[in-house]
């Protein structure tokens, strides 16, 4: 069996955790979130912890785990709104938040991975989000600049990954976690299905195995909705 592989999330996030890491975790809204991984953080009780993350979960799930022990000091994200106990902490100032537009946050992780340290956009531009930043003209328009974004470790959900680190994910799920698996110092990935190399065609690899480090085969998965939404019966 590869090196890559661990038997679980504790014994693959061993000797990587420590307090008041940046630390990138994948996924959208509640779709292809490293559910294992983050209750792995959890138990091993590091706290401080910087999160980039495009949202916090919601209360109890995800994210919003570690927020109810209180392990994360700050929050770089975009959507926030369906987790109650984040509102509270920041209100209070129990939380940092740095906010996002969605597709910066995406492009600073993405810029992070492949060694751009800065790009500019018009995003943002007039708004708070370009506060205390620089702005430059670029043929009459006027830019943000904003920076890469680069994790002590990132932690990946994919929905099929093989021993070398090789991974596919599936649908709403390849948002934000194939730029994450690139950005992070060291990769953590757990899948839902683990195969041995050879198995998934190469043309259907959305990451490459030699971004990732570790890798778990995940368990007890809970397809939870973040926001049911359903037609008025007739």
């Amino acid at each position: 069996m590869s090196k890559k592989v661990y038997p679980d999330a504790v014994t693959a996030l061993a000797g990587l955790l420590r307090d008041d890491m940046v630390i990138m975790a994948g996924g959208f809204g509640l779709c292809g979130i490293p559910e294992n991984l983050i209750d792995g953080i959890r138990l091993s009780g590091v706290k401080g912890l910087t999160f980039i993350s495009n949202n916090a979960g919601v209360d109890g799930f995800g994210l919003g785990v570690l927020l109810e022990t209180r392990q994360v000091r700050k929050m770089i994200s975009s959507y926030v709104g369906e987790n109650k106990l984040f509102a509270q902490q920041y209100l209070s100032g129990e939380l940092e938040l740095e906010f996002n537009p969605q597709g910066t946050l995406a492009e600073r992780c993405r810029a992070g991975g492949a060694g751009i340290p800065a790009f500019f956009t018009k995003t943002g531009v007039g708004t708070l989000v370009a506060e205390g930043k620089e702005t430059r003209v670029f043929n009459g328009e006027t830019y943000v600049m904003e920076t890469g974004l680069v994790a002590d470790l990132s932690i990946v959900k994919a929905h099929c990954g093989d021993t070398a680190g090789n991974l596919v994910y599936r649908k709403t799920a390849r948002n934000f976690n194939p730029m994450m698996a690139t950005a992070g110092k060291v990769t953590v990935a757990e899948v839902e299905q683990l195969v041995e190399p050879g198995t998934i065609d190469p043309d259907h690899i959305h990451t490459p195995g030699i971004f990732v480090q570790r890798i778990i085969k995940g368990e007890n998965y809970e397809k939870r909705i973040e926001q049911r939404t359903t037609r008025k019966k007739i």
